[in-house]
């Protein structure tokens, strides 16, 4: 499958079965997470994997992760990450959402459905997975099986901004 494929198959799944991600496929998303690039490779991302009950259920007090089996707690390291010199943007943030992005996408080439989470309580996760200052929960990115019919990899073309929208050429151009 090309990467284009695959950014087409993937959507936000909000209802999952109780089957568990295999340990095989874990590793597989984990993997992903591995190589994604950051700032300066400075790497200041911290992921804290979560699939058993009482994991699962203080994620749940902070946000829904619709009864995923598998969950990702997403975490910027704000002691390690890069600092734009020029009016220190910190890279924290962009790191994490591309370490995200790679686990979502590796999920669905391998089948399973995942959601993007940003709406959660983060100082309820902090205190639970007793999280140190420099760690900043960013996302939770919740992972499993549905039985849901999947969504039309074209649906795009209906609910995306025409690219017209989305790009200028060579200079900003308003809409």
């Amino acid at each position: 499958m090309t990467f284009l494929e695959i950014a087409k198959k993937r959507y936000s799944v909000r209802s999952y079965n109780e089957k568990k991600v295999e340990p095989e496929k874990v590793e597989k998303i984990i993997e992903a997470a591995h190589v994604a690039p950051s700032a300066a490779n400075l790497q200041p991302v911290h992921l804290i994997v979560v699939q058993e009950k009482e994991g699962l259920e203080k994620i749940s007090k902070a946000g829904d992760i619709y009864n995923a089996p598998l969950a990702v707690i997403v975490c910027a390291d704000h002691e390690k990450a890069w600092i734009r010199a020029f009016d220190h943007k910190q890279s924290g943030d962009i790191d994490a959402a591309i370490v995200t992005d790679h686990m979502m996408l590796e999920a669905a080439d391998l089948g399973l459905g995942s959601v993007w989470i940003g709406y959660f309580k983060p100082d309820i996760l902090a205190e639970a997975f007793h999280l140190p200052e420099n760690l900043e929960p960013i996302s939770i990115l919740a992972i499993g099986y549905t039985d849901k019919e999947p969504a039309d990899p074209e649906r795009h073309v209906k609910t995306r901004i025409p690219v017209a929208e989305l790009v200028s050429c060579e200079s900003y151009k308003k809409q």
